[in-house]
């Protein structure tokens, strides 16, 4: 008999990929309760940044990797917050690891992208 070895439901099922846009959604989940315009932004997950800059997402020159961007509102599109998540992975080893730089991240962004303090964002940013 053949089939996958967890039932659909069951967390083991889930991929990794969506594991970590549930994390990206429970950060935005906890600022939307704050800042109920983050309604009007989309949120994405992207695997890795472009190298290139082509597109809409800006590139990157120095030595470090970006763990998120974002992309300003234009032509009739809604302004989007990116998290990169292999970036982000790789920088962690267990889920509460990730989940708080996914929220740092996250916070980050939106701060940028709303031309705030990302203390400002969510007053516990930079708390362990």
């Amino acid at each position: 008999m053949r089939g996958p070895i967890a039932p659909p439901q069951v967390p083991l099922a889930a991929s990794r990929a969506e594991v970590f846009a549930d994390l990206v959604q429970d950060s935005v989940d906890r600022l939307e309760r704050r800042w109920p315009q983050l309604a009007d932004i989309d949120f994405l997950v992207l695997e890795v940044p472009r190298l290139d800059g082509r597109g809409d997402q800006a590139g990157w020159a120095d030595d470090t990797v970006p763990l998120g961007g974002i992309i300003p509102a234009r032509d009739g599109r809604r302004a989007r917050v990116v998290v990169y998540r292999r970036p982000v992975e790789i920088r962690t080893k267990v889920r509460d690891e990730r989940a708080a730089l996914v929220h740092e991240v996250v916070v980050e962004q939106v701060a940028e992208l709303l031309g705030l303090t990302p203390e400002t964002v969510d007053p516990r940013y930079g708390e362990d």
